[in-house]
């Protein structure tokens, strides 16, 4: 388990496997289809086909079919005939989910990736936190890896190389494999839990484009293509929506807040959907209020919820500088939630500072330093329920990463897009998590717009796990590859 952890934004590279493919509208079941000014269908030029995944057995469903079986009315030999047959259909469907699943994912990872990514990974997540003071921060390393390949697609020479310098990749080809086996590698669709991944990108239908730069966007990064009006309401309302179906709604009002303008030549889109049900869910019965002592000191009255893990994984630091507890809570289909818990007069940032490298750098704890343990435990778990958010601007990070020339109208070039000059002129990236007793459901997005220089805008021991002072947290999905991390400074 550990392994998975420290691998965090690690491997992404692995053969295609050949699983069917199905057409994607975005739609979700949740949501009901846009309006006729709101659909984002009407745009199309391409939908993506995405990888079909035979359904994934139900077992809950499975007890109940059990449940009804009726031994007096059948009999002895009948009864458990009809039982076995329940079984081994359930147990069938179960191999062929896992099989195709291992097919889609393909020969493994690519452990050449795994230095640039875990690079990436310190360097975006330090720009992020290193000035999130007393609020909170959320974050996707994976949603945002994706959004600048397929930037990176669209640009030539020092913009290309930039961007390809703070992936840690040394040509477009490696980003494209990459970013399509890092797709491959975390989608999900299942009962069990949820990883979905969508990219889009949305043209002007005013401009001209290379359409080989598009249709690779569409191949390998599974991007439905989109051509509408700039700066009309309803094709800002159609992105709205396409991102709302792609996010179940946890992000409306970043996306709501979306808008496109008459020059604007495109905007990339990436989406980042996941949800997990704990392996041991939380009783509501044991959840009940209690103090939160937020980053300024102030105290906050929240739910907290309760359980005790026995003999569970525990990672722990005893210094004089600093010191930490991590612990995690795994979900049903195997990825888990890690909790990074500063030890009192600790400050979270320094300890997520401290500690970021060690763990996601392979094989990091393999010769721990003096002072630091890791053994099993059981944990008491005192978890807040939570809903935190972020709605960054991203221009100013990656300024400061040495992404620049992308951003300069002197220096930027989207020649293997358009003939016409053009720059970067917004990059958003919105995340939200949710905690309660059933499990976690989080959702990101990151919005990328291109715009002609013409028009440019302006601009054992028992071990208590007790999260009520601010505390980070790590959503891992499939080979330890990152979801999201994020800061909780404040229950507000």
């Amino acid at each position: 388990m550990m392994k998975r952890f420290l691998a965090l934004a690690l491997c992404l590279c692995f053969a295609l496997g050949g699983c069917g493919e199905k057409q994607s509208t975005g739609h979700s079941e949740d949501y009901p289809a846009p309006t006729a000014t709101e659909n984002f269908d009407s745009f199309a030029l391409r939908l993506a086909a995405l990888p079909e995944l035979p359904p994934e057995p139900d077992e809950n469903a499975l007890w109940a079919e059990l449940d009804k079986l009726d031994y007096d009315r059948l009999g002895e030999e009948a009864y458990w005939a009809a039982y076995q047959a329940l079984i081994d259909d359930h147990n069938a469907q179960y191999h062929a989910y896992q099989f195709a699943v291992e097919k889609l994912r393909g020969n493994g990872v690519d452990a050449a990736l795994t230095p640039p990514l875990t690079v990436y990974t310190l360097c975006t997540a330090r720009q992020m936190f290193e000035n999130a003071g007393d609020k909170n921060v959320v974050y996707s390393p994976a949603n945002l890896y994706l959004a600048l390949c397929m930037l990176a697609e669209t640009t030539d020479g020092d913009s290309r190389a930039q961007l390809l310098d703070l992936l840690g990749l040394d040509s477009v080809e490696q980003a494209r494999g990459g970013a399509n086996a890092l797709w491959r590698n975390l989608y999900k669709d299942g009962n069990t839990g949820k990883t979905i991944l969508a990219n889009s990108i949305w043209l002007s239908e005013q401009l001209d484009f290379h359409m080989d730069a598009v249709d690779t966007l569409a191949d390998s990064y599974y991007a439905s293509t989109f051509r509408a009006p700039m700066g009309d309401k309803a094709t800002d309302a159609a992105i709205a929506q396409w991102i709302d179906e792609n996010t179940n709604g946890l992000l409306s009002d970043a996306a709501a807040a979306l808008q496109t303008k008459p020059e604007t030549l495109l905007m990339l889109i990436s989406t980042l959907y996941f949800k997990g049900t704990w392996s041991d869910q939380f009783a509501p019965s044991d959840t009940y209020e209690d103090a939160f002592t937020n980053a300024n000191g102030g105290e906050q009255r929240v739910d907290f919820m309760h359980k005790q893990d026995e003999r569970r994984e525990y990672y722990r630091r005893v210094a004089p500088d600093y010191g930490f507890t991590a612990a995690s809570l795994p979900f049903r289909d195997g990825t888990s939630m890690w909790f990074l818990l500063p030890d009192e007069g600790t400050t979270l940032t320094d300890t997520i500072f401290a500690e970021l490298p060690r763990f996601v750098d392979t094989g990091g704890l393999e010769t721990p330093d003096p002072g630091f343990e890791q053994g099993y435990a059981d944990i008491h778990w005192s978890v807040p329920k939570f809903d935190v958010s972020s709605d960054l601007d991203l221009i100013p990070t990656l300024q400061a990463l040495g992404v620049t020339d992308v951003f300069d109208p002197d220096a930027a070039d989207f020649s293997p897009l358009t003939d016409l000059e053009a720059v970067v002129s917004a990059v958003k990236h919105a995340a939200r998590v949710k905690v309660d007793e059933d499990g976690c459901e989080a959702a990101a997005f990151t919005s990328i717009m291109v715009t002609p220089t013409a028009m440019m805008p302006e601009d054992m021991p028992v071990i208590e796990m007790n999260l009520n002072r601010p505390f980070g947290f790590l959503i891992t999905g499939a080979d330890g590859l990152p979801l999201f991390t994020g800061v909780v400074n404040t229950m507000e």
